[in-house]
Parts: structure tokens; C-alpha cells; sequence
């Protein structure tokens, strides 16, 4: 695959946070910026809040064209006027995590010393290790900055869910309801496996040039691609490739032992093209490593203690087919929120769509969801 120019400039809306972050590694990033989009309407108590968390590979245009791709953007079934998260009654915000690529301070924006001077060239590998809860200390200082004291939910998948779970445990007061989907308290060892895999097709990208690639207009398309195939392969389960898929070629009715490809393997080299198109590979660097580190138990001591007396109620939803976060991880969730006695629900949705099912038309998973933020809604008096 030829190298390919860096992807289009955007003009984000965000916030820049003069103070900075200081992060869990020690650094102090200064200023700090925010990118992120809102829908809805804030109501005159400013209680009708929802943030929604993006996974790895999302971003803030959560329900709406994505500005790169021109795609709708990844929520847009379930975030909107009517849906089951209610544009017409909610005020929802979501924000392009930090270490993200379209906004957020990240390895693609401007370096800056220690008295927030910009320095004229990129972060790239300079960019500190973050951590999820960095992450969530960046969103918290969007929410505080938009005069929200109080969340009325908390959501998202996947990577989502771990920020939720951040969320609930670091800022317990300020979340009456969160939602982690698909998600677990830790990331497991074969998950931190796949990402290593990324990782090392990235670093061995000739172009990836010890991460200053961006120095000539080059990014390490081919190891980034790699990354996003196997990554992608993990988000699906095999009964959704045998569906969608099956052993079939793409362009020929049988195996002609020439240049042959299956409709598989081309799927998933479209998936990689794409991708190199929208994403940073430092930013993969980084919140992947993000999503690697993650661990309640070592942050609190234990899951329970995490959430030992707190006032958010709770629901978690898993997909019978997710060999990535599965059902098992979102039971042990679950118990461990019963153990400290929060107010719990949960529900696992029987599909075969795998990890992506979170994203995908899944009626049940829609109206628990909604039925939960009803909920909410009710507890919190709208």
C-alpha cells in the first residue's frame, strides 16, 4: 500500500482549557483542548445531560456526517429526535477523547512546553501515556466548562463503557445513571495481545520512521491497515463472517488458483484502506495502550471498593455472540456492583453480530436502553 497524505484538516469545535490536565504519568499538559459536539437542548436546571463515550476507533460526530468520511456518524440509530436517546428531551454531548485524532489534544496536535507554549511541530511519540481516567478528567472539565454538575447518564461501549465505569467510580455524585456496554472492568490478556499485534504492524511499517512520519506528509499506512484488519476481526464473531461472508470469492464463482480473493479478505483490506484515511497511528499507539492499562481492581483495591456507596444506578448490557468483551466479564461486573449494593440491571442480548452488535440495529439492546434512561428521566424529576 502506498503512503498516503495526512487526512483532511477539520475545524472542530472544542473547548481550550487555559490550566491543562495534570495526567496519571505526571505530566501536565498545557492548555488542554476538547473537541466535541452537542444535540439537543440543555434544559434551564441543566439536568437533562447525557455524555456518550466513544469506543477506540469513534469520535464526537456520534449522530450526525462524519466531516472525514461523510458517513453517518456511528450512533446515529440510537442518538436522535424520537430514539432511545431522545434528542427531543435530552441534551447529549459527546467528546473526541484525549490522545484522540479529530480535535482533542493528541499526537497530531501542536506540542507544547511545560508553560503551554507551542513548540511548531506535532506531539507525535512525545505525547504522554494516557490513561482512561485522564480521558474522563478531560471530559469532566468539558462538562464543568458547559455549567453541568450533574450528568443524568453516563453511556457508551466498548472502550465507552470503561470511560463510564471511570466516570462512576472517580465521579460518583455527578452521574445519577451509567451505562457500560459491552465492556469490562479490565482489559484481558488476550485482548492486550491483539493490540500488540497492532501495535507491531504499525512499528514495522517502513514509513512508520520511529513515529515522526508526519515530518514529510507519510503515516505508516500498510502497518495501520494491518492494525485495523486484525482489530476489526475481533469486533465481528464467526457466525456473522460465515453469514455475511461465507467461503465466497470476490468476482468469481470458483477457486481458480490464480489471483483469487475471498469477499472476506476484501472486506477486510476496505476496512484497513479506510481507515488510514480518518485515524492517527500514534493516536492508535496511544489509546490503545490507554485501553490496556485500564484496571478497576488496581485503581480501587477491588471492583466493589470502586463503588462502595455510591448513588448511581447502573445498567449493563452484553451480546451472547461478543468473544471480545464477553457476557462472562459484564456478569462479574455485575456482581461486583451487587456487592457494593448499587443499583443494578442488566441484560444480554442474543445475537450473532459479535462485539459490533453494540453499534449495530439491535432492537432489544435499543429498548432497554431507552427503557433505562426513562427511568432516569423520571428520577431525575423531567
Amino acid at each position: 500500500m502506498s503512503p498516503l497524505a495526512p487526512f483532511p484538516v477539520v475545524e472542530h469545535q472544542r473547548v481550550v482549557l487555559e490550566e491543562g490536565l495534570t495526567l496519571d504519568c505526571g505530566v501536565t499538559i498545557r492548555p488542554l483542548a476538547v473537541a466535541f459536539r452537542t444535540y439537543g437542548t440543555l434544559n434551564e436546571a441543566r439536568s437533562n445531560a447525557i455524555l456518550v463515550c466513544h469506543a477506540l476507533t469513534g469520535d464526537q460526530y456520534l449522530a450526525e456526517t462524519q466531516p472525514v468520511t461523510g458517513k453517518p456518524g456511528w450512533w446515529s440509530n440510537l442518538v436522535g429526535p424520537g430514539l432511545p436517546v431522545d434528542t427531543d428531551r435530552f441534551f447529549v454531548i459527546c467528546a473526541n477523547v484525549l490522545g484522540g485524532c479529530m480535535g482533542s489534544t493528541g499526537p497530531r496536535e501542536e506540542m507544547t512546553d511545560a508553560d503551554g507554549n507551542g513548540l511548531g511541530r506535532p506531539w507525535g511519540t512525545d505525547f504522554p501515556t494516557v490513561t482512561i481516567r485522564d480521558m474522563v478528567r478531560a471530559q469532566k472539565k468539558l462538562v464543568d466548562h458547559l455549567g453541568i454538575t450533574r450528568l443524568l447518564a453516563v453511556i457508551g461501549g466498548s472502550m465507552g463503557g470503561m470511560q463510564v465505569l471511570e466516570w462512576a467510580a472517580t465521579y460518583p455524585d455527578a452521574v445519577l445513571a451509567a451505562a457500560p456496554i459491552a465492556c469490562a472492568t479490565h482489559h484481558s490478556a488476550q485482548n492486550i495481545a491483539f493490540h500488540e499485534v497492532g501495535r507491531a504492524a504499525i512499528h514495522s511499517d517502513p514509513d512508520w520512521k520511529g513515529g515522526r512520519y508526519w515530518e514529510d506528509g507519510r503515516i505508516p499506512a500498510q502497518g495501520l491497515s494491518v492494525a485495523r484488519m486484525v482489530a476489526h476481526i475481533t469486533y465481528l464473531s464467526e457466525a456473522a463472517l460465515m453469514r455475511k461472508f461465507g467461503r465466497r470469492l470476490q468476482g468469481a464463482k470458483a477457486v481458480t488458483f490464480l489471483e483469487d480473493v475471498f469477499q472476506v479478505e476484501s472486506y477486510l483490506r476496505y476496512q484497513g484502506s479506510t481507515f488510514v484515511r480518518r485515524f492517527d497511528a500514534n493516536s492508535y499507539l496511544t489509546i490503545t495502550r490507554a485501553m490496556d492499562y485500564f484496571d478497576l481492581s488496581q485503581e480501587h483495591g477491588s471492583v466493589p471498593a470502586a463503588f462502595a456507596g455510591t448513588p448511581t444506578r447502573f445498567f449493563v448490557a452484553s451480546f451472547s455472540s461478543d468473544w471480545l468483551f464477553p457476557t462472562s466479564e459484564s456478569r462479574a461486573l455485575v456482581r461486583a456492583l451487587n456487592a457494593a449494593a448499587a443499583r443494578t440491571s442488566f441484560v444480554e442480548v442474543p445475537t450473532d453480530k459479535g462485539h459490533d452488535a453494540f453499534l449495530l440495529d439491535e432492537p432489544d439492546f435499543h429498548r432497554a436502553l431507552g427503557g433505562f434512561l426513562r427511568g432516569a428521566a423520571r428520577e431525575a424529576g423531567l
